[in-house]
């Protein structure tokens, strides 16, 4: 399972197993607001620029700006799928079975079926193909980086969003994590129902 260069993701996984193989990866498991999104990317790296495979790497390792060029690389030119599950789910499910949901509904949603998927993390999402739980696998597999890109700006997106309609919270910085900021925006404005009421921080509040 271990790439040749652990420092950068490469596609050696995903050679191993042929045929169409599908990374997928999520964003937003921590925040205490906002949806969990999952993403779900098949490459074909023969028709893509190499300085896109040579930029592909963990989104949280990449900055902003690059982060957002090799998002749009990504959508334009390898089949994708988005998924996410929404603040009601993540509380009536968990947000380990919010987060699985959301990948399975990205896989669904890629344009052609792939035979195989990996997945960042260690739990199986219940795909219906076979599947291979690579912990770390955004630092390890290029497929995986490019649906952790698409999943972290797609969910920055919706926070950004939201932080129009319920501002003092600070969710255009901090995505709904729970910073000083947020928590200063929870104690003057209150709870909004776009808070994870499950999350121990905002059961407190609301208690």
């Amino acid at each position: 399972m271990a790439t040749s260069d652990p420092a950068m993701p490469d596609f050696a996984f995903e050679t191993s197993l042929g045929g169409h193989v599908a990374g997928i990866d999520e964003a937003g498991r921590g925040p205490w607001a906002g949806p969990v999104v999952a993403a779900a990317v098949i490459l074909n790296p023969p028709k893509m620029p190499a300085e896109l495979i040579a930029g592909l790497d963990d989104s949280k390792k990449l900055r902003k700006p690059i982060r957002e060029a090799l998002y749009d690389h990504i959508m334009t030119g390898a089949a994708h799928g988005i998924g996410q599950a929404s603040v009601e789910e993540i509380d009536s499910l968990n947000i380990l079975q919010a987060t699985m949901l959301a990948m399975r509904r990205a896989f669904a949603n890629l344009p052609h079926p792939a035979q195989f998927a990996i997945v960042d993390g260690n739990r199986d999402p219940g795909l219906g193909v076979p599947t291979h739980c690579l912990v770390g696998g955004d630092a390890s597999s290029l497929s995986i980086a490019a649906a952790s890109i698409l999943a972290k700006v797609t969910r920055d997106r919706i926070m950004e969003g939201l932080a129009h309609e319920f501002p003092g919270y600070g969710w255009e910085k901090n995505a709904g994590y729970g910073t000083k900021l947020h928590q200063q925006g929870l104690v003057e404005h209150g709870v909004t129902p776009h808070h994870r009421r499950s999350f121990a921080p905002i059961k407190k509040l609301l208690k």
